[in-house]
């Protein structure tokens, strides 16, 4: 196989992990609204689809060149060591997905790419520290913002409308839950489709088909066009546990924990770093589970995601780190 036709393969894998990131995450963006029933399943996979393509207009780069070239050494990089990577990811990412586990894409493309770098280049392939304190940082970070800000909204709902009847509130938060939705599904293309462009323009640049790191505007217009396709897919393994299994919701409740998490990422995204909106949905959903008592939440099933968290990196390196070494025993890369 000629490189130019390896990096064509690598490219449609790449766009192959990015549209399961969407059908994985999808879950995260349409969850509450179906699970609350303002939409059908069919409206709100459009409805979230629509905003991840649309979030490409309104977002820079940032995350894009985190991605690409803040966690490993790019001068050490080849496309044998991305294509390993996206196949740490993809791995992981359906096994979770499989168990219906809400875990993160962005995480599980982080610890595959520096698995497959540390597989070819030993642990000089990692770039250290680079974005990987503040990136680990807010694996914890993420999802205590998303349920403070989405606790302090179900407060301040409660306080404003002290004098409506629950039945009147839905009413109003039916209506509500639409900007909501939409408001985080941005936020997930915002900040999920940026790590795929910036894993493509990384192989672009090792691969020498790009002069110096910057993400080529067809890059981001696919990437983001992978995800929003991969959403209308649905994902309905994590939509059930997202949306009903961790809390019972309302509208206004799920108006509360979409905008909590949509805060969160969209605050990620404008520092450049790729954070998970499975984790910042988790957290504020528990945030507004918890506002009338703590037993609302169920902490059991809280726990599992949890451990699915912290595995997801080093599962994925582990995984690509084995793709390697098979690539390498047989190709010889």
């Amino acid at each position: 196989m000629s490189q130019h036709e390896l990096v064509i393969l690598i490219i449609a894998i790449a766009l192959v992990f990015d549209y399961i990131n969407g059908f994985h995450d999808a879950a995260n963006s349409i969850a509450t609204v179906v699970a609350t029933r303002v939409l059908t399943p069919f409206q709100a996979v459009v409805w979230a689809a629509f905003f991840n393509f649309v979030a490409a207009f309104f977002f820079g780069t940032a995350v894009a060149q985190a991605v690409g070239r803040g966690f490993v050494n790019i001068d050490l990089v080849t496309p044998w060591v991305i294509l390993a990577g996206l196949a740490g990811a993809i791995a992981w990412d359906l096994i979770t997905w499989w168990l219906g586990l809400p875990t993160s894409s962005s995480h599980a493309l982080i610890g595959g790419y520096a698995g497959a770098a540390v597989a070819h280049a030993g642990f000089r392939g990692l770039l250290i520290p680079g974005k990987w304190p503040l990136t680990v940082t807010f694996i914890f970070v993420a999802p205590m913002v998303g349920l403070i800000s989405a606790y302090v909204l179900m407060v301040m709902v409660h306080w404003l409308f002290q004098r409506s009847s629950p039945s009147k509130m839905d009413k109003y938060f039916r209506r509500f839950q639409l900007f909501s939705a939409a408001a985080f599904s941005l936020s997930h293309g915002s900040n999920d489709a940026q790590k795929t462009a910036g894993l493509i323009t990384g192989l672009l640049y090792t691969s020498h088909r790009l002069s110096k790191f910057e993400v080529p505007a067809w890059v981001l217009m696919a990437a983001y066009s992978a995800i929003g396709l991969g959403t209308l897919s649905g994902g309905w393994r994590i939509v059930h546990t997202i949306g009903g299994r961790l809390t019972r919701l309302k509208p206004r409740s799920g108006f509360c924990a979409e905008t909590g998490a949509a805060g969160a990422v969209l605050l990620a995204t404008h520092l450049g770093l790729p954070v998970s909106t499975t984790h910042a949905i988790a957290g504020a959903i528990a945030g507004v589970g918890s506002i009338h008592r703590m037993k609302a939440v169920r902490w059991g099933i809280a726990t599992n995601i949890v451990w699915a968290w912290v595995l997801t990196i080093p599962m994925a390196a582990i995984i690509a780190w084995i793709s390697f070494r098979i690539l390498h025993a047989i190709a010889g890369v």
